[in-house]
């Protein structure tokens, strides 16, 4: 059996007094650094980050458990789907959870099932999280139920009351935007948009961004195409608007819907992009691979579930105490090869349809 770095088989185990001798700060530098606390410089902070690593040191959750009263663990409530952008968020938020010292339980419900969504929060509670955090996208009825813990609802406005609700955004509204006026840039004069299932909050706010963006440069809204995240329902959303002609860019609220479409106008006679651009949403990194590469925007899952993290995490330690200020998430357009200017702008005209 390989000993520990820093100490001797055997030995005893490192101590925080341990920490500071060799970081040459104080005891409590270490237990502020080690829990991520603010107002350490960097430079203190790296010190006693290799201190700790240097002689093994591991921070005791069990006896902080004992001391703070708290099960230093946080339970998720999210979709039960395989879907690239849920199951991306949930790593994020795994991930997040890890880095500040908790344990993560999950709990899975059905589309927009109020009593599965109370359930699995109870379920939680009966566990003995210290906060909980609702990524659920769909919420239709109320749910009845009663949390004496943070919650944090990412991506969605609040669903019930808690001790202390915090909600954080993936920046969808800001991301549909920059898809959208990335093709009105190229010329487009307008942009059709396949949305994705209505009741889903993450359809209403790229609706409303893609809405915006034409508002703002003052572009005809085409009606609404609506589908249900899949690659079908992109497919028939596309022979539907392969048929008209005046269509020269669409942007779709997901990437698995946008290949779809690009399947079905290219069946259809109109190529990609010289005749229609398409954007999609979410940054699946597959579809860089895809003939031809998808132009998307990227959703920011990772700093969404740090920053949303972040904030409940401190709702849990110091609850007393105002949150720390938010930062907007950033926007990620990603341009491939499925964007173009409108035929108009290439000084051809649309290709009939067949």
């Amino acid at each position: 059996m390989t000993p520990v770095v820093g100490r001797g088989a055997g030995s005893p185990a490192p101590r925080s007094a341990d920490v500071a001798r060799v970081a040459g700060v104080s005891r409590k530098t270490v237990s502020r650094v080690l829990n991520n606390e603010p107002y350490v410089s960097d430079e203190v902070r790296r010190r006693v980050l290799e201190a700790a690593g240097e002689l093994g040191y591991r921070l005791n959750h069990a006896a902080r458990a004992l001391a703070s009263g708290r099960n230093r663990s946080i339970g998720v409530v999210a979709l039960g789907t395989a879907g690239y952008g849920t199951a991306s968020l949930l790593v994020g938020i795994e991930r997040a959870v890890r880095d500040a010292g908790y344990a993560l339980r999950v709990v899975n419900t059905a589309d927009g099932d109020p009593e599965g969504i109370a359930g699995a929060v109870m379920s939680l509670l009966e566990q003995g999280v210290d906060g909980v955090v609702v990524s659920e996208p769909i919420v239709e009825g109320e749910v009845s139920v009663r949390v004496d813990v943070p919650v944090l609802f990412l991506g969605a406005p609040p669903a019930f009351a808690s001790a202390r609700t915090l909600t954080v955004g993936v920046g969808a509204y800001a991301l549909a935007r920059a898809a959208t006026d990335h093709l009105l840039d190229l010329g487009h004069t307008t942009v059709h948009h396949l949305a994705g299932p209505r009741q889903w909050y993450a359809s209403k706010d790229r609706i409303e961004g893609w809405r915006a963006a034409l508002a703002a440069r003052g572009a005809h809204e085409p009606p609404l195409v609506e589908g249900d995240w899949s690659p079908a329902s992109g497919y028939a959303a596309g022979r539907e608007l392969a048929s008209d002609s005046s269509v020269t860019a669409v942007f779709a609220a997901g990437d698995e819907m946008a290949i779809g479409l690009i399947h079905a106008l290219r069946e259809a006679g109109r190529r990609v992009p010289e005749d229609i651009s398409v954007v999609g949403f979410d940054g699946n990194p597959v579809f860089a691979y895809v003939t031809p590469p998808l132009t998307t925007v990227r959703q920011p899952f990772d700093a969404a579930a740090q920053q949303g993290i972040r904030l409940l995490v401190h709702a849990i330690e110091e609850p007393e105490t105002d949150l720390p200020p938010a930062s907007e998430p950033p926007v990620e357009l990603v341009v491939r090869g499925s964007t173009a200017p409108p035929p108009s702008r290439q000084g051809q005209t649309a290709r009939p349809t067949t």
